[in-house]
């Protein structure tokens, strides 16, 4: 498939977390870049003010894996899934994007990748007070809180009540999400899964 590549050369690149979808950066990214990025399996970008090629991870260790490259339906931009090592943005943030110039994102899918990074760091960093330290060092409590946390789910279901029903889900992915971090189940496998109920 021919790219769109602009009067500069450049095409602009969109970078993804391939297990959360969380938006990491963007980037551009010449012909060379490209191709380097298909044959090393890892992002490569131009630099506009620098000029010149540079490799994501090369100075601060912050690789990308590349996972899948997709383009759009004008073949102008690159959608680039990775697996991110450390963290993506130069300021020490996961992601490039973290300032808001309208709206709001509480109700969106953006806490999910969040809340991931703090049950991980509470597994690397534990506490005594902490909640997610107390079920991961009690197996029996943290699966009995997912038996219990999806019947009080279904109970809502049924009286059909919708604050209820969030406030039971989100307890359930909490816990689910807990037990994710703690056996390190791939959630690759998961969504190998999920590909095959789409069926």
């Amino acid at each position: 498939m021919t790219l769109k590549y602009d009067q500069n050369g450049l095409i602009s690149v969109v970078i993804q977390d391939h297990l959360t979808s969380e938006v990491l950066m963007a980037a551009w990214a010449n012909e060379e870049a490209v191709e380097l990025m298909k044959s090393t399996g890892y992002t490569h970008f131009w630099s506009r003010s620098r000029k010149k090629l540079w490799k994501k991870g090369e100075e601060s260790g912050n690789f990308q894996k590349i996972i899948s490259m997709q383009t759009d339906c004008d073949r102008d931009t690159i959608l680039v899934r990775v697996e991110q090592t450390g963290v993506a943005c130069h300021t020490g943030a996961a992601s490039c994007f973290n300032n808001i110039i309208y709206g709001d994102t509480k109700g969106t899918s953006t806490i999910l990748p969040e809340l991931k990074r703090v049950i991980r760091s509470r597994r690397e960093d534990p506490s005594p007070d902490s909640y997610t330290c107390k079920l991961f060092n009690d197996e029996n409590k943290m699966c009995k809180k997912i038996v219990e946390e999806a019947g009080e789910f279904t109970l809502s279901i049924k009286d059909n009540d919708e604050k209820e029903m969030a406030w039971e889900l989100a307890d359930l992915i909490f816990h689910i999400m807990v037990a994710i971090e703690k056996t390190g189940l791939p959630m690759e496998k998961v969504f190998e899964k999920l590909s095959e109920r789409r069926q």
